[in-house]
């Protein structure tokens, strides 16, 4: 049998009630063993994880990742989008190396990985959408902001600075690729790629982060260099 016919599963269950009762979990192994019986291949073995909170142990995944190693397997996950929000996740995969397939996207490659990574590290630090009109509101109102507040507020900048220069390379090449905005955010959110908040992405989305990238780093496409643009 060729190393790509075979299979380790991992699947996660984000709570201990989740893992003793098995919701979520009988779902996900359906879902994989119907991928893997299609596919031809064999699965050779299956890890599941039970987390709590934000533990980043994921002792289950590492020996997921080892196995896999050692037998010269694929790793398959259910749903790539319970998992591509979590930064341990994605980096323990792009640094193992190891071939991975995901059922609900099976088409999901190291470089859509590599932009989820990008985006679940700033949904990490991004402030709320509430903390953020509060801290305007505030403002608006003449409140000065103490240290704390404002560094929030600095650091809201630098994230969606730095989130736009992550993605705005992506969306330059789907320019340049003749696709408008709108059909823009439409891939984006067929390939699961989250926003800076977290949700879907719109034309109006996709449009202010262009503009933020294009403000900081002289980009064009066939215009002059789009003026700066509030936070996203």
């Amino acid at each position: 049998m060729d190393f790509s016919d075979k299979y380790i599963s991992y699947i996660r269950v984000s709570t201990d009630r989740q893992g003793k009762s098995g919701l979520g979990l009988e779902a996900q192994k359906a879902v994989v063993d119907g991928f893997v019986e299609q596919s031809g291949g064999q699965l050779i073995n299956e890890y599941v994880e039970v987390e709590s909170g934000k533990r980043n142990s994921r002792a289950q995944l590492q020996a997921a990742l080892e196995e896999c190693k050692h037998k010269h397997a694929t790793l398959i996950i259910a749903k790539l989008d319970l998992l591509a929000r979590n930064v341990y996740f994605i980096s323990g995969l792009i640094e193992s190396g190891v071939p991975f397939r995901a059922v609900d996207m099976p088409e999901a490659n190291r470089f859509v990985l590599h932009i989820m990574a990008a985006v679940a590290e700033h949904e990490g630090r991004a402030i709320s959408e509430r903390t953020k009109a509060a801290l305007a509101a505030a403002k608006a109102r003449g409140v000065k902001l103490g240290r704390s507040c404002q560094a929030l507020a600095d650091r809201k900048i630098a994230d969606a600075d730095d989130f736009s220069d992550k993605l705005g390379p992506l969306i330059k090449q789907h320019k340049i690729d003749g696709l408008s905005v709108r059909k823009i955010a439409k891939r984006l959110n067929f390939d699961k790629v989250p926003s800076y908040n977290g949700g879907k992405w719109y034309s109006s989305t996709v449009q202010r982060v262009w503009k933020r990238y294009t403000s900081r780093n002289s980009i064009t496409i066939g215009k002059t260099p789009s003026p700066p643009c509030q936070i996203l």
